[in-house]
């Protein structure tokens, strides 16, 4: 089995716990996944199987979420499942939320949260908030990332939630950006729900569920990577073909650009990922 899943991971489970049933049931260990989501979050898990897994890095980055935004309360975790360290008796409005979400739009810095699986000195954020160690004596540094695009789905004035959907690069925390617009308000906020609909190309309408999947089931699922990966891809004739499985360089008919990475294809099955150099189309994962 070579290919990706678009998996719906349901609330409840851990991105290992999804790679675990798929294991068991496709008895393949060559499984991973290309961005963890939270337990209580839901929505696109995008899962490689076999040697995809070896692609992983190749896909598109960027992500698209949902998220329920709570106001009034701010959580030792951003979210849900913290407890709360501090609640405000002012409601906030719905033009005032507006007002401020442009100051998240674009590149920004954020501080990850502290009950993250973002790693420092080789430990995962987590462990090390889980262990006893106080935030005062963690550093944490902030990150640089991109919010493509941010809005108001819906607002409910009387229960201060709203319903913000967030398009962003990889490595961005929807929580962070909760308890910063919080912050921004005088006011606490915190996620209550997120969902991700949208990750590497791929959205959660077309997900698929974990529920009683079969085999076959798993296998007809199988969404083959040339129709997954960006990149430019070059078909090769029968000569390349013999020159790629060797290891050697081709030809650039596609007119790539020097360390643009370029996909080799035959009759719609990938074959290596390559490099463009100044000598042509050098392979640098060969999948045959």
């Amino acid at each position: 089995m070579f290919g990706f899943l678009n998996i719906y991971k349901p609330v409840g489970l851990t991105s290992h716990d999804v790679v675990g049933y798929l294991r068991r049931v496709t008895k393949i260990r060559q499984i991973g996944h290309t961005g963890t989501l939270d337990p209580f979050a839901e929505g696109v898990l995008i899962v490689a199987i076999g040697k995809a897994t070896r692609l992983i890095e190749y896909l598109n980055d960027d992500k698209a979420y949902i998220g329920r935004f709570c106001f009034g309360k701010s959580t030792d975790t951003y979210d849900t499942e913290g407890e709360v360290i501090e609640e405000f008796n002012i409601k906030v409005s719905e033009q005032e939320i507006t007002s401020h979400l442009p100051k998240f739009s674009g590149e920004i810095e954020q501080l990850p949260p502290i009950y993250s699986a973002k790693k420092i000195n080789g430990k995962k954020m987590y462990e090390l908030a889980r262990s006893g160690v106080g935030i005062d004596d963690i550093e944490i540094k902030p990150s640089r990332v991109n919010i493509y695009e941010i809005k108001m789905l819906e607002f409910n004035e009387e229960e201060q939630w709203a319903d913000i959907y967030v398009e962003c690069s990889k490595g961005t925390y929807i929580r962070s950006i909760a308890n910063d617009l919080g912050k921004a308000l005088d006011n606490g906020c915190y996620l209550s729900k997120l969902k991700r609909v949208q990750a590497g190309g791929m959205t959660v309408k077309n997900s698929i569920s974990l529920d009683n999947s079969t085999l076959q089931d798993i296998e007809k699922s199988l969404i083959n990577p040339v129709d997954l990966l960006p990149q430019k891809k070059q078909e090769l004739n029968d000569i390349e073909y013999e020159r790629i499985s060797h290891g050697m360089i081709i030809y650039n008919r596609i007119k790539s650009n020097i360390d643009e990475i370029v996909v080799l294809t035959k009759d719609n099955r990938l074959i290596a990922i390559s490099q463009t150099t100044p000598d042509g189309l050098k392979p640098k994962k060969v999948m045959i």
